[in-house]
């Protein structure tokens, strides 16, 4: 039975009771009393008829807002899929270009020099002119330290960087070594960006190695070097020469390489026979 209905039973029977009880003693004061409880128990039972209808259009809002959540959170999802599946085909392509140059560096390190007697011979004469400069007659190789070449988390060439570069230059760009190709390839130590200035820049090891490796090509093109007989890479921390133990051995594996390629080999900048690369 409705409360509304109960409650004006209530009230009808108390009233009837205190008509007879007042027929009885005389008195209005139960009447009244009576009548002023009845009211109350109205006045009740609106107040939780509101709070009801209150609740209700609360509980309506908050399923509504739960349905948006539900449609937010798929699209997110499906977005982060999409996210997902782009981050793999990236990661794929660069797992496969790494393959290319591993492939590549294990090639030309296998192979003997392109160099002829007389550029091996100039080469060798700067390596010793620059300490940090090594250069291997036997595969063409050259090793640049990064600490000639670079500041610490920096890919801007010393102002002294500049002189060895511009000689190298002028090596391969005379004779017969003007006819090879050159792939510049950077490498750092296996100690992760620290400072906020450098990583604003180079945000991992990656970028920084690759970074360096293009301001060296980037300078040697200035130098005269055609930008279509070069090509760059970056190995991170990924290829040590030695393990980095101490901050001797990481001093080692931060250098950049400049490998000196025949002209038939696949080399970043021209492929005189494409299959071989794709």
């Amino acid at each position: 039975m409705p409360i509304i209905v109960r409650v004006c039973l209530l009230s009808a029977v108390c009233l009837f009771t205190m008509t007879q009880t007042a027929c009885k003693r005389g008195p209005n004061a139960q009447l009244r009393q009576s009548m002023y409880r009845s009211q109350q128990l109205y006045d009740q039972n609106m107040e939780l008829s509101m709070q009801r209808d209150q609740f209700q259009q609360s509980a309506n809002a908050l399923q509504h807002e739960r349905d948006q959540l539900a449609m937010r959170a798929q699209s997110l999802e499906s977005n982060l899929n999409i996210a997902n599946k782009r981050l793999d085909n990236l990661n794929s392509e660069r797992s496969e270009m790494q393959q290319r140059y591993v492939s590549l560096m294990k090639k030309a390190k296998g192979q003997p020099s392109p160099l002829d007697g007389e550029a091996t011979r100039r080469f060798q004469e700067l390596a010793n002119k620059y300490p940090d400069f090594e250069f291997d007659p036997h595969t063409g190789v050259s090793k640049f330290h990064s600490d000639i070449l670079f500041d610490s988390g920096s890919d801007v060439l010393k102002p002294s960087a500049k002189e060895i570069l511009n000689q190298f230059a002028a090596i391969m760009n005379d004779g017969n070594a003007s006819r090879l190709n050159v792939l510049v390839v950077g490498h750092t130590d296996d100690k992760p960006i620290s400072k906020a200035n450098t990583q604003r820049r180079h945000p991992t090891n990656w970028h920084l190695s690759t970074n360096r490796a293009n301001s060296v090509v980037l300078s040697l093109s200035k130098f005269g070097v055609k930008q279509g007989r070069m090509g760059s890479a970056g190995y991170s921390m990924f290829q040590p020469v030695v393990p980095n133990a101490n901050n001797s051995a990481r001093q080692k594996n931060r250098r950049v390489e400049i490998f000196v390629l025949a002209p038939d080999a696949v080399v970043a900048g021209w492929d005189p026979n494409p299959t071989l690369l794709h």
